[in-house]
């Protein structure tokens, strides 16, 4: 068949969708498949809503006398000990620079704390059979007996509990933690402890590790990512030792499956994304139980004035282990390093898992797939429609129509549900708060005192989600930032999120002083007016005068000794420098060629700068014709449509005005700015997502060497080849020095006024080359 099936609700939002280190503040799964057989939810319906309070507060009771549970000293050692104490001491060791006993105590504090949860999950599910016969009777016995045999249900849970966990951690180990232990934690603050740690050990390949695990979770640490700049660049680490120890499967999952997607790989991406489901549906089971074998907090009583009973009491804590268990679906969908969670996680998860597996050829498992979704979204207008062009492609017998969701969905979703109901009847009648993480509640849950309020603020989120659902830039450059930076001295100092944007980025330390001060002189003595731009002195705008000057026509310039050999070629070296850096910092694919280089400065005119209000270059887009008024950018000619990637090396900073900014596609709109200095380099990919500018040089003289590079080599500076040829030609190689430096001490002022006056008739010679080229930033 010709139709395709067609995303749905949330289908539509994925679419939219060797120097000082310093620490910086800051089990296999056993998923079931989807699909396969699993027992119903044991509730009994029949007196569960009346003693389902209770039994909640005597969980809650049991994990808190867990705690109660102790032993000989010798037991006690043997046993899970408090991995607070143990964060703490690893800290203070630290400090103490003990650096061997602070790496052993912050490692055994993270192995501890990853026990400790293996032990409480082990006890929930040795403890799940415990007091079942009592539980068997509940709906069995007549009056009142029901609430003793609950009773006697938690009752031998909490037994079984206390007594597990108290053979596996100490008591100590069994009190809760504080607020702050739970944020460094959840941070991975200890990672940031133990690069430090593991440096001043030389374990460098377990430096890289822990900086990398810190790093992912903190992504817009720039001094973190400038330490994992020099462990890339120190002896012995590999690439491969940057792991992050902290992973989190169902996101690697769900990346493979989008990567899989991108390239058409149907048949991998359904796998990838069932096993996606899989993964997500354990990670969120996993955290709702720790919601109930984590020791919890006794609601506060009121004092004097206090009139809650028994039943008060456990219907608040019952709430409260509800919410936690709600909050775990917004936990799992949450990125490391990111502090909204993913909307729709799961519904997203099964609306690309049933396009993958109809692309793929299995009708019959997108059509589970799709039932599933829609236990979410039962009434959405898409789903539907590639409901029908299922059974159509199946053939419409009874066989296709008997086809029901994966029995784990609906037991996550009528389990979900049956919490919705009981957390919105607290927040009606028991003044308790609860704030829904899911969009995909069905209006029916919320009582009807409660639904002007829930549909109010349904709207303020769904109209949030479509401002923040506008078509997103996509930058098909096939660049993406954040690799190595292969230079000494070198440090990031701004990157997309700093930038704001896409395949940006500011590395500082790329030239030395005296190397800015070198290529200055030579735009002194050599930059002719208006080079590039047909001789215009002020192609940009009336109030500046520009100069340029092109690696070709400084190499014939020191040929023929009107400027400093040495400095040209530092000039082309430059641009070497700035490709190779750029090259691995944006991983391009393929080769990167340099397309162009112009030394260019711009000069605020005397007299002409009182009430300005233009800028020194226009807002435009490197690659494309930028139209801001339909935020369109057509990348046709005359546009420079070879130009992939864009740089500027800056040469100073002692003039006013003369930042770079980058605006939205209405040209209007800044989403970042630049300040020039000596050795700053910026580089960000050439089309559509980077529209940028120069604001007005009001005083002074601004210089920077600009530099275009290209994917394909039939568009490299043929300029740099026929000055490299030159070099050839003499004998000379570009990376030799100037054996002529020290000749002529005078020769300099000279040489300068000489190289300009023959600045026009180079012009001449070179016009076929320079003709047309226009500078862009």
């Amino acid at each position: 068949m010709n139709q395709e099936p067609m995303p749905g609700v949330t289908g539509r939002k994925a679419e939219r969708e060797k120097s000082q280190l310093l620490p910086h503040s800051s089990s296999s799964s056993p998923a079931a498949a989807v699909g396969s057989a699993s027992p119903t939810m044991a509730l009994r319906s029949e007196h569960f809503t009346v003693y389902v309070a209770l039994c909640f507060l005597l969980v809650a009771l049991c994990t808190l006398t867990v705690r109660a549970s102790g032993g000989s000293g010798s037991k006690v050692l043997s046993l899970l000990q408090p991995y607070d104490f143990l964060y703490y001491s690893g800290v203070r060791a630290y400090y103490g620079e003990e650096w061997a006993k602070a790496a052993e105590l912050l490692e055994k504090s993270i192995q501890t704390k990853e026990a400790l949860l293996r032990a409480r999950r082990q006890c929930h599910d040795g403890c799940v059979a415990s007091g079942t016969k009592a539980f068997n009777k509940l709906d069995s016995e007549e009056g009142s007996l029901w609430d003793l045999w609950a009773l006697d249900w938690i009752q031998q849970k909490a037994e079984c509990l206390r007594f597990c966990i108290g053979h596996s951690v100490a008591p100590t180990g069994q009190l809760p933690v504080s607020n702050d232990i739970e944020y460094e934690f959840n941070t991975r603050n200890p990672y940031n402890f133990l690069q430090v740690t593991y440096y001043k050990l030389e374990k460098l390949k377990k430096a890289a590790s822990a900086a990398h695990t810190y790093f992912v979770a903190n992504p817009s640490h720039l001094e973190m990512r400038n330490n994992i700049e020099k462990y890339r660049r120190m002896e012995g680490v590999m690439e491969d030792d940057f792991q992050d120890r902290e992973t989190e499967k169902h996101w690697v999952l769900y990346d493979a499956a989008m990567q899989h997607e991108a390239s058409s790989d149907w048949l991998q991406a359904a796998e990838k994304w069932r096993a996606c489901v899989n993964e997500t549906l354990w990670r969120i089971d996993e955290c709702r139980v720790q919601c109930e074998v984590s020791p919890q907090l006794l609601p506060e009583d009121r004092g004097v004035d206090g009139v809650d009973g028994a039943f008060e009491k456990a219907a608040a804590l019952s709430l409260s282990l509800l919410s936690c268990r709600q909050s775990c679906v917004t936990q799992v969908a949450t990125r490391p390093g990111r502090i909204s969670a993913q909307e729709d996680f799961l519904p997203t998860q099964l609306e690309h898992l049933h396009i993958a597996q109809f692309k793929s050829g299995d009708v019959s498992g997108a059509l589970q797939t799709l039932r599933s979704f829609l236990l979410f979204y039962p009434n959405d207008r898409d789903s539907l429609d590639n409901l029908q062009l299922y059974y159509e492609t199946l053939g419409g017998d009874a066989e296709s129509h008997g086809i029901q969701p994966a029995q784990e969905i609906a037991k996550y979703v009528n389990q979900s549900l049956q919490e919705k109901s009981l957390l919105y009847f607290g927040v009606e009648n028991l003044n308790f708060t609860f704030t829904d993480p899911d969009l995909w509640t069905p209006e029916d849950v919320v009582p009807e005192s409660l639904r002007e309020n829930w549909r109010a603020e349904k709207q303020v989120i769904n109209e949030k989600i479509k401002e923040g659902d506008q078509p997103a830039e996509v930058d098909d450059s096939g660049f993406y930032a954040g690799g190595p930076v292969p230079q000494m001295g070198v440090t990031i100092t701004m990157d997309d999120d700093a930038l704001n944007g896409t395949n940006r980025v500011v590395l500082d330390g790329v030239m030395t002083e005296k190397e800015c001060d070198k290529i200055l002189q030579l735009a002194t003595v050599a930059a002719s007016l208006g080079d590039g731009y047909r001789g215009r002195r002020s192609p940009h705008t009336p109030h500046e005068t520009f100069e340029g000057l092109t690696v070709l026509r400084a190499v014939k310039l020191s040929q023929e000794g009107l400027v400093d050999q040495s400095d040209t070629r530092l000039l082309h070296e430059l641009g070497e420098r700035v490709r190779t850096l750029l090259h691995s910092y944006f991983r391009s694919p393929s080769g990167l060629f340099i397309s162009f280089t112009h030394l260019v400065c711009r000069s605020a005119a005397t007299g002409e700068q009182e009430g300005r209000m233009d800028l020194s270059h226009p807002v435009h887009v490197d690659n494309c014709l930028l139209e801001p008024e339909t935020k369109q950018c057509w990348r046709e000619p005359p546009a420079f449509i070879h130009r992939d990637l864009s740089a500027i090396l800056y040469l100073n900073d002692n003039f006013d005005g003369g930042e770079l900014f980058f605006t939205q596609r209405d040209a209007k709109t800044v989403t970042a700015r630049v300040k020039p200095s000596c050795g700053r380099l910026v580089g960000f990919s050439s089309g559509p997502v980077n529209p940028h500018g120069v604001t007005a040089v009001t005083r002074g003289r601004r210089c920077a060497l600009a530099l275009w590079f290209t994917k394909e080599k039939l568009y490299r500076d043929m300029e740099r080849e026929e000055a490299e040829a030159l070099w050839a030609a003499d004998g000379q190689s570009a990376l030799k020095k100037d054996k002529e430096e020290e000749e002529e001490k005078e020769g300099g002022a000279t040489a300068g006024r000489n190289a300009r006056s023959h600045a026009p008739k180079e012009r001449s010679r070179g016009r076929n080359a320079v003709t047309g080229r226009k500078d862009e930033l």
